[in-house]
């Protein structure tokens, strides 16, 4: 007979599968509805984020909003067709690198979140599609309201992000022209390089900003 001990291990991991399964299974705009949602609530109620401790402020990006990210198809979506030609580490380092500088990115504008709120279109997709677009826009007290869509692919493990619109521009079509202009100029290494040294002058910042 099994002890109470391994009937509760296995209950407790059984809890766990069905919860992964679930969560493997939410619908794309519920995904970011509830992310946003998240993200907005703990950044106005949490009061070291409002008083600008920025490790604070990444500990929730990597938390909330990385695991639901797909930085290897982002960044060679950004890098182009020179993504195929550079090796596997280089594709490594230059993944990390911009993970790194999104992580900057993201921290930023939360530590910017005051009394915003999201509201979301509804999503044009059929049951069958494994990338679509969720559509949303941040509400200020003040000014106009800022566009905000996703796009999201559908993974064995979920949907992820791989995509992001602010005011009608999609960030890797943004990275994408700057990226191709350092690997023109230098090759992968040189972009490498070049977000680098961005990723130690922004943390840098950082930490000069925190210590005030």
């Amino acid at each position: 007979m099994k002890s109470l001990f391994s009937r509760f291990v296995i209950a407790l991991m059984a809890s766990l599968s069905f919860a992964s399964v679930a969560l493997a299974q939410e619908a794309p705009d519920q995904l970011v509805k509830r992310l946003s949602q998240e993200i907005l609530d703990l950044a106005k109620n949490d009061k070291e984020i409002q008083a600008g401790n920025q490790k604070r402020v990444y500990d929730m990006v990597e938390s909330k909003i990385l695991p639901y990210i797909d930085f290897p198809r982002m960044t060679s979506l950004a890098a182009g067709k020179s993504w195929r030609e550079a090796t596997p580490e280089q594709q490594k380092q230059l993944t990390n690198e911009f993970r790194t500088l999104l992580v900057f990115t993201y921290s930023g504008a939360i530590s910017q979140i005051k009394d915003q709120r999201v509201e979301f279109k509804p999503l044009r997709a059929a049951p069958e599609d494994t990338e679509v677009e969720v559509r949303s826009q941040v509400i200020q007290s003040r000014g106009e309201p800022i566009q905000l869509n996703y796009r999201l692919e559908k993974l064995p493990t979920g949907w992820k992000i791989y995509d992001i619109n602010v005011l009608g521009a999609w960030l890797v079509e943004t990275y994408k022209g700057s990226f191709s202009a350092e690997i023109s100029k230098s090759g992968i290494d040189g972009l490498i390089k070049t977000l680098v040294e961005k990723n130690k002058k922004l943390a840098a910042a950082s930490a000069k900003s925190g210590s005030k």
